[in-house]
């Protein structure tokens, strides 16, 4: 390889599948290049599921880059609008930077940032008005050996997941322990997952869906662990955050519950196996970052996502150029 590139994302699970397109598409323009990404190290056992990267550097969200050796021959921000991760590229004082531009980036030159855009769509863009052609559809990873070989009941679990980054993400336990009962009760292999720190979240759910504990896996599997349950789920259903995104990379039967933040932003590909639901005003807009869960998210009911589920598993059962959903 005769030069390096580096990919600034220092983010969570979500967005770092979500810029897996724009990975790919460094990767095709610089073939002889070492191609390394900026990122938390949590996310370094899901790195070479893209087929994209060589190397994840441990970084942390607006940090400085610790970038060993020689300057790299390109640095592109794959993180914010600027200035500030502008600023953490540019200080590596790469021989071309792209970035973005326009009003918010901070003085420097690069596509202006558009506001709503969807964030895929978004690093598609930068790359694309920057000479290196990208498809945003290109968002499928690899598939990880499952823990055990995937032997056992619920080989294809439908994957329940409670958990978000913030309480204005989180869809009511009650309500997700509603529609696991639902769905057990008519023969999915319920599997509750989360972090560790979303264990009693997990929990809760399953004694209110009336499921034994051992049906509880979060806190008891690896980020690569979680993307092999992914892999092999007949349904995903969750909130806003990486577990859809997880859904979407394997191309699994999923519903996602947008709140605070529409799903034209941050919403799985268009297609009948992923339903999202959102049940906001025209123009409404929340704070991700809140504490309760948002009125557009309260507003999504247990018959809902039920619905919505029976879309997307229909979706799989017929052919693909024929999957529409079923008549109400």
């Amino acid at each position: 390889m005769t030069g390096r590139v580096l990919l600034l994302r220092a983010l969570g699970l979500g967005d770092f599948l979500t810029g897996v397109p724009a990975y790919r598409a460094v990767r095709r323009a610089f073939g002889g290049h070492r191609i390394v990404l900026a990122a938390p190290q949590v996310l370094a056992e899901l790195a070479p599921l893209t087929g994209a990267l060589d190397e994840l550097l441990p970084t942390g969200e607006l940090q400085p880059v610790r970038w060993p050796g020689p300057p790299p021959e390109v640095a592109i921000d794959l993180h914010g609008r600027g200035p500030a991760s502008h600023r953490l590229v540019a200080a590596l004082h790469p021989r071309r930077l792209i970035v973005f531009g326009g009003p918010h980036g901070g003085g420097f030159a690069g596509p202006p940032w558009y506001p709503g855009e969807h964030e895929v769509a978004r690093w598609c863009r930068l790359c694309a008005e920057s000479g290196i052609p990208a498809d945003p559809a290109d968002l499928l990873l690899s598939r990880p050996e499952p823990p055990g070989g995937g032997a056992g009941p619920a080989a294809t679990p439908t994957l329940i997941h409670p958990g978000a980054g913030s309480g204005s993400r989180r869809w009511p336990a009650a309500r997700f322990a509603a529609v696991a009962r639902h769905l057990a009760a008519a023969g999915h292999q319920i599997r509750v997952t989360g972090s560790a720190a979303e264990r009693a979240l997990a929990e809760r759910v399953a004694r209110l869906a009336g499921l034994p504990v051992g049906c509880v896996l979060a806190g008891t599997t690896s980020l690569r662990g979680l993307a092999a349950l992914a892999a092999s789920a007949r349904l995903v259903i969750c909130g806003d955050t990486g577990m859809s995104h997880l859904a979407s990379a394997y191309a699994r039967p999923s519903v996602t519950l947008f709140g605070p933040v529409p799903p034209a932003e941050w919403g799985p590909p268009a297609h009948p196996r992923h339903q999202a639901l959102w049940r906001a005003r025209p123009g409404y807009r929340g704070n991700p970052h809140g504490a309760r869960a948002d009125p557009a998210l309260r507003a999504v009911t247990v018959a809902d996502v039920l619905g919505a589920a029976s879309r997307a598993l229909w979706a799989v059962r017929v052919p693909e150029h024929t999957a529409k959903s079923p008549a109400p």
